[in-house]
């Protein structure tokens, strides 16, 4: 089996990017966030209103075209998503997108600062997950749903993809999230984590696209290419950002498409390298349990919550801090009763 390597495309305006990506006819993908209209609003906020469907049909042409929810961007940039999932999924229903990943909650060190929130955002996307798959039931397009797992850990992986062993079938392909800034060595490093859901995962079951991965990991993953259907990236983005500034130049369309057929080409050439085997050292992810009573209610408020939130018994979107230390507290009175 090989990999397939997928372009990731910057937007879809007429020009030198997406004429050169005709004419490679390479499999291509979008962010939804290039797609969205904003309006500036007063004291420079942005306000999302909507998408431009419209440059959907400059896409005809390309190979394929597939979507991703922008997950990284948008926790880094606004905090969260702006527009809900209907509005998500029907833009996922407004063009026939090869695969359409599910809206996810990444799990990068930037955006989950600690273990906690890392959990939380699992549970979300878990949440968001199912809301997802149930809309593509309805608009017909289920067929083209690709679930999306997140995580820190490997073990983290494994336990979004029990709570999604609906979408765990042979033939599916899975996306694997928070997968560019992970490194590719180390026992939490991006090897790992492909050779854990490998491990646990049905030998005949679902197989995974990798977004953003770096080039470089492409000898790496080569090993499980009976695992690894895909990858994507727009590595070469901030490779023509760095040449027009070494050379004092504008970062035209037409550099950044010289850049975009390079950089594929060099992805395509690696995929010819020998095979590369790596040992990776298990580690044991910390449980700490709290010694303060009142931590100790706090952590089991919020793995009640993340409970209901994954039984799709508690919209993921509705969870405060104050409501969680509400529920903290009536957990720590009856604690205290108890004693």
């Amino acid at each position: 089996m090989t990999i397939e390597i997928i372009v990731g495309l910057p937007h879809l305006s007429n020009g030198p990017i997406l004429q050169r990506a005709k004419r490679m006819q390479q499999p291509m993908l979008i962010s939804a966030n290039c797609l969205s209209r904003w309006r500036t609003a007063a004291g420079g906020w942005r306000d999302w209103q909507g998408w431009r469907t419209g440059q959907l049909a400059n896409a005809r042409g390309l190979r394929s075209l597939d979507l991703d929810s922008a997950g990284y961007v948008l926790m880094s940039r606004y905090g969260g998503y702006p527009w809900s999932i209907a509005d998500y999924m029907a833009l996922a229903a407004s063009y026939p997108f090869r695969r359409f990943a599910a809206a996810d909650y990444c799990c990068e060190a930037e955006i989950a600062h600690d273990r906690q929130e890392v959990l939380d955002r699992i549970s979300r996307t878990v949440a968001t997950n199912q809301e997802c798959r149930s809309r593509a039931v309805d608009l017909g397009i289920i067929d083209r749903f690709m679930p999306v797992l997140q995580g820190r850990h490997p073990e983290d992986y494994e336990r979004c993809a029990e709570a999604l062993a609906w979408s765990m079938m042979p033939g599916a392909i899975v996306g694997v999230g928070s997968m560019c800034r992970r490194d590719v060595h180390g026992p939490d490093g991006l090897i790992a984590v492909v050779a854990h859901l490998d491990k646990v995962l049905p030998i005949h079951g679902p197989r995974l696209h990798l977004f953003g991965v770096k080039g470089s990991a492409i000898p790496w993953l080569q090993p499980f290419a009976h695992r690894v259907a895909s990858l994507d990236s727009q590595a070469w983005g901030t490779a023509a950002r760095r040449d027009a500034h070494r050379r004092q130049v504008p970062k035209s369309d037409r550099l950044a498409a010289d850049h975009m057929e390079r950089w594929t080409s060099v992805q395509l050439d690696r995929l010819r390298e020998p095979h590369r085997h790596m040992s990776i050292e298990p580690i044991a992810i910390p449980h700490a349990e709290p010694i303060d009573p009142w931590e100790a209610a706090i952590q089991q408020a919020q793995a009640e919550i993340r409970d209901l939130i994954e039984s799709g018994d508690l919209s993921h979107d509705e969870v405060t801090s104050g409501w969680i230390e509400t529920w903290a507290a009536d957990l720590y009175r009856e604690d205290r009763k108890a004693a």
